[in-house]
């Protein structure tokens, strides 16, 4: 089956506030959209102290949108754990949990900007261990059950509904990232198919007796727009989708690697690179039947700050000419 995923960031290069909700009223127009149309899920994330007005409160604008959907499952991708204090999130994603149904859930990351870790008045240098304590105390507030922490008395009510806690998946790029999903009994969700971090994560839960431990293999890391003409649409967009590449490139450290990462430095790089990709219909058609099954196709129709009236042409024609034609369970 192909599954069929709207990405929002919410940014917006050189914005004005009325330009930036008029972002947003679109991108909740889009989330009731796609949820009657059959979409599998939506996916928000987090970012700090951007230029570009990255969505910084992915709790607050998830809420938002559980408010304008019915069965589309939410995910953020990834929430920056160590940015929140574990018990007060713990609180907000229990109510989440109901208001959505269970619909709600997270994929954890530490992140990997420094100036977001001094934002908070938190420790880069021990962002891992940080990042452990908060997962444990955010499961272990879950239980329901009182317990103390940094000097609290912790009783967190109500118990979210999904048992034993909400959906979480931890993320990460490497090896620490598969312990500490086995560690923690959780499914891993790495940002690239490195096949030994792969076979770590399921060593180590095999080790640790993890029972039906659950991995996520990380998606195409490829954007889709659909246009029956490309080419003009590559002229009406391309500025968008470059500066959402070279933004995520500058934030690269020595060793990192994201899901979607660009070495391009013109529209026309960004094109013939390959991670950034306007097809056909027919074109989308033949790549969904070319991946096989559990095919992701990621549409990010507001990437970059583009233009409402320039994003809703790709996602309108994606269901009606592409959407029909991809399998489903």
């Amino acid at each position: 089956m192909a599954f069929s995923i709207l990405r929002l960031d919410m940014r917006a290069p050189d914005f004005t506030s009325e330009q930036l909700r008029k972002q947003y009223d679109c991108a909740l127009e889009m989330c009731s959209w796609v949820d009657d149309k059959g979409f599998d899920s939506i996916t928000i994330s987090e970012h700090h102290a951007t230029e570009d007005g990255y969505l910084p409160s992915p709790i607050a604008f998830g809420g938002a949108i559980i408010g304008r959907t019915r069965t589309i499952r939410i995910g953020v991708a990834a929430l920056l754990l160590p940015m929140y204090d574990p018990i007060k999130l713990a609180e907000d994603l229990a109510v989440l949990d109901y208001a959505s149904g269970g619909r709600f859930g997270i994929t954890v990351g530490m992140g990997y900007r420094p100036e977001e870790y001094e934002m908070f008045g938190k420790d880069w240098p021990g962002r891992g261990k940080l990042m452990d304590e908060c997962l444990e105390v955010l499961l272990k507030a879950w239980t329901g059950e009182p317990f103390e922490w940094d000097g609290r008395k912790i009783h967190l009510t109500p118990k979210p509904l999904t048992q034993p806690n909400p959906p979480v998946m931890v993320g990460g790029m490497g090896r620490n990232g598969a312990r500490r999903a086995a560690r923690f009994g959780l499914p891993f969700q790495p940002a690239v198919n490195t096949p030994e971090v792969l076979e770590l994560y399921k060593s180590e839960c095999e080790r640790l007796g993890v029972e039906h431990p659950m991995l996520l293999p990380p998606g195409s890391g490829e954007m889709i727009w659909v246009s029956e003409d490309p080419d003009r649409t590559w002229s009406q967009i391309g500025k968008y989708l470059l500066h959402d590449a070279v933004t995520y490139a500058s934030w690269q450290r020595d060793g990192q690697h994201s899901l979607v990462v660009s070495s391009s430095e013109t529209v026309e790089e960004l094109r013939a690179e390959g991670k950034f990709r306007i097809l056909t219909p027919e074109q989308c058609i033949a790549r969904g039947e070319e991946r096989g099954p559990f095919t992701d196709v990621i549409l990010f129709p507001l990437c970059g700050g583009t233009p409402p009236e320039l994003a809703w042409p790709s996602l309108e024609l994606y269901v009606d000419k592409v959407l029909p034609h991809l399998p489903k369970l």
